[in-house]
């Protein structure tokens, strides 16, 4: 599949990573090594303190199949397209797109597998917003778009969803898509959007949506070792997720290594989703507000007090999230619940001195610099006249 000449070829590129994976990933064959984003994100810390359970998440996508992985997990969803082949239920998945999605989110274990979702215990809503995304699809009005993705996001709301994943992005800042994004808002529930991957002929710094709109937590995408993948960018862009070289579940039954390729904004998003779910079961009364403050204020970056355009806050963190203490002293993002403390002002005015010009400072560093010169050479010729003793082992370098 070539990516399309509409504005939704990061959904495409996507879904061509899936759609073309059963050579690779047989039928039923699963993979028994997690990858690093499990350990990255300290999931088996963090599901001994929440799993999800309770948290219904509203993948709206291209369908979600109901595989081994979701048994258990997969509610009766819907279907917005209402065209040739529709399902009712939202269980069927042409693409394999929304399966991912879904198992990356909530994926129950699996003996011989090493596929966990962030939250293994929500409960998937499967919202059916489109089958395909090639020519065939855009003629006969399957394919994705603002108005089917809008109607998503209306469904989700009825259906109940605490959170909402559209692990899709368009150009076009359609009205219709606006409006359904604040009204989920305005439901109480948290929209979670990528930031779009990638084509070759992209304006980076193009927004896309509904990431781009306000109040949706927009998701980049990071490989292994913090590394950024190429993504659309902007001061919207919030937080990442693991999205290249991770694991998810296809509608063949099969466990696949995903986002190889670049095509990585889907998988990170799925797996921020999922760690909303946890917030979402640990601090119900929060809200989408608080559960994004602790996802951003926690998130794994060099340096505590800054954001970037390409990864937001950094790469989420459940655990930290799980376990924040808000005083209102987080590095770098503002609580929304506690204000942040003032400094602590001094009693006395601070003593200000006067230092006169020190005329002699030139001597100074020159004296200092033969006496070091003298030191060294002194060490030198004592070190040679010492008998050395076996030499220390060399710490292992990891």
């Amino acid at each position: 599949m070539t990516h399309s000449t509409h504005s939704w070829a990061p959904v495409g590129s996507a879904v061509a990573a899936t759609a073309n994976q059963d050579e690779e990933c047989p039928a039923g064959v699963l993979i028994p090594e997690r990858g690093w984003a499990p350990d990255a994100l300290a999931l088996d810390a963090a599901h001994r303190i929440a799993t999800g359970a309770g948290v219904r998440v509203a993948v709206i996508d291209s369908g979600v199949a109901p595989v081994a992985h979701l048994r258990g997990a997969l509610a009766i969803g819907t279907d917005v397209v209402g065209g040739e082949g529709a399902d009712a239920t939202g269980q069927t998945d042409l693409t394999g797109h929304g399966t991912v999605v879904a198992t990356m989110v909530a994926a129950r274990p699996l003996e011989g597998s090493g596929l966990v979702g962030v939250a293994p215990g929500a409960q998937i809503l499967p919202v059916r917003a489109w089958y395909a995304d090639d020519d065939a699809a855009q003629r006969d009005g399957t394919a994705p778009t603002p108005q089917s993705l809008a109607a998503g996001l209306r469904a989700a709301v009825a259906l109940g969803a605490d959170i909402a994943v559209v692990a899709a992005s368009t150009a076009e800042d359609a009205a219709d898509l606006r409006d359904a994004v604040a009204q989920a808002s305005a439901a109480g529930v948290l929209v979670v959007a990528s930031a779009g991957n990638l084509a070759d002929d992209d304006d980076p710094t193009q927004p896309r949506y509904p990431g781009a709109y306000p109040g949706v937590l927009a998701v980049a995408a990071m490989a292994d070792g913090l590394v950024p993948v190429a993504a659309h960018t902007g001061p919207h862009v919030a937080i990442a997720g693991p999205g290249a070289l991770v694991l998810g579940g296809l509608p063949n039954g099969a466990d696949c290594v995903l986002g190889a390729d670049g095509n990585a904004t889907s998988w990170a998003t799925a797996q921020v989703a999922g760690a909303a779910a946890l917030l979402a079961q640990a601090y119900p009364d929060e809200g989408p507000e608080g559960w994004v403050f602790r996802l951003t204020a926690t998130a794994a970056r060099q340096d505590p007090d800054a954001r970037s355009d390409d990864v937001g806050w950094g790469l989420v963190q459940p655990l930290a999230a799980l376990t924040l203490v808000d005083d209102g002293t987080a590095r770098g993002v503002d609580s929304p619940a506690v204000a942040r403390p003032e400094p602590a002002a001094d009693d006395e005015p601070p003593l200000h001195v006067t230092v006169p010009p020190d005329t002699w400072l030139p001597a100074r560093q020159a004296v200092l610099w033969w006496s070091l010169a003298a030191a060294v050479a002194w060490a030198a010729v004592v070190l040679v006249g010492r008998r050395r003793g076996p030499a220390a082992p060399r710490a292992l370098r990891r």
